[in-house]
């Protein structure tokens, strides 16, 4: 449930609401807006029974959350959460670009492609060191190698960087050289994977499952956050369906309706849902008019002979042109780029 707190409510009011559920064993988050303060209470609120919260000094109403994910929830957090990733904030202000190759390949391969898409506006580089593919056959990544180069291209230009981790030892080894940790699809509801990147305090873009309900999705970054880090962002990578023109369905309406069940800021992938190098510009403008966050774009210098996922990624000059074709984009979303 959360308690609402009447308008300009004083921190010694609200400080009395939070301490008495603390000392019934519940945990307490706080959401301050400009005016009203929101409590959110996660625990048995059973032990709650005898009390009458609504008797205490500035308590508006109590409002119960039926949906099983809590911290995640809008309800608990009205205002959209804005994710600082090294000098970059992810949220409703800005559209955040983040571009690369699916697998680093090699050193020369990721300087290429990281200095293309810093010269072309984007903040981040991609670049999967954990390939969890679907053939035990195919390339599965130049593991902590791949990481070193990802720190490198940081170094030299200055983009934040992400990649896919898919174990234990994998967050470990990240955590010393990249910005972001991605979970990926197939790891959506991995739920000691979630724990433990809940647990490294680093920003994590979760995308969604396959399969996955917009409920399941929001229930995984449940796991992340319940460890104490609320630094999740969303990722809709397409699902699977019957259609087999793309890779996967893209489901824009999950923009929409993210936006009203969760404070979460959430991106897209046209990539991963398409499988079609040709198919990404016009979802990612699709994307941008429907309010994501942000996009994440594979880029590479030579799809035809890419490790993982040639088809899907656009060459330097598409991606050039994408970039400028979005500004227009982006200011009819009120945003920077």
């Amino acid at each position: 449930m959360i308690i609402v707190m009447k308008p300009n409510a004083p921190k010694e009011a609200v400080k009395q609401v939070t301490d008495l559920i603390q000392e019934k064993g519940l945990e307490t988050h706080l959401s301050e807006g400009r005016q009203v303060t929101i409590i959110g209470v996660v625990g048995d609120k059973n032990k709650l029974c005898n009390e009458n919260l609504t008797l205490l000094p500035y308590v508006d109403k109590l409002v119960p959350i039926t949906e099983s994910y809590k911290l995640s929830n809008k309800k608990f957090h009205p205002e959209p959460t804005r994710v600082k990733v090294g000098n970059h904030e992810i949220g409703p202000d800005t559209l955040t670009i983040m571009a690369g190759p699916c697998a680093v390949e090699t050193e020369e391969q990721l300087m290429t492609i990281a200095r293309a898409v810093k010269k072309a506006g984007a903040q981040f580089v991609r670049g999967g060191a954990y390939k969890p593919r679907t053939s035990p056959y195919s390339f599965q990544g130049l593991e902590e190698e791949g990481l070193r180069y990802m720190a490198e291209a940081k170094k030299e230009f200055g983009l934040n960087t992400i990649c896919e981790v898919i174990s234990e030892a994998a967050i470990e080894a990240a955590a010393k050289y990249v910005d972001m940790l991605q979970i990926g699809a197939r790891n959506m509801q991995n739920f000691q994977l979630l724990r433990e990147a809940g647990r490294s305090g680093m920003p994590v873009l979760l995308k969604r499952g396959l399969a996955a309900t917009v409920d399941e999705w929001l229930n995984a970054a449940e796991y992340i956050i319940s460890e104490g880090n609320p630094r999740v962002v969303l990722c809709e990578r397409g699902i699977r369906t019957y259609e087999t023109a793309t890779r996967n369905t893209l489901d824009l309406s999950a923009i929409p309706v993210i936006r009203e069940k969760s404070h979460l800021p959430i991106i897209v992938d046209p990539s991963h849902a398409t499988g079609v190098f040709s198919y990404v510009p016009p979802l990612a403008k699709a994307a941008v008019a429907c309010g994501a966050d942000g996009l994440m774009i594979e880029v590479h210098n030579d799809p035809e002979h890419a490790l993982s996922d040639g088809p899907q990624s656009l060459t330097f000059s598409n991606f050039d042109q994408l970039m400028n074709e979005l500004q227009a984009y982006t200011r009819l979303a009120g945003r920077t780029l």
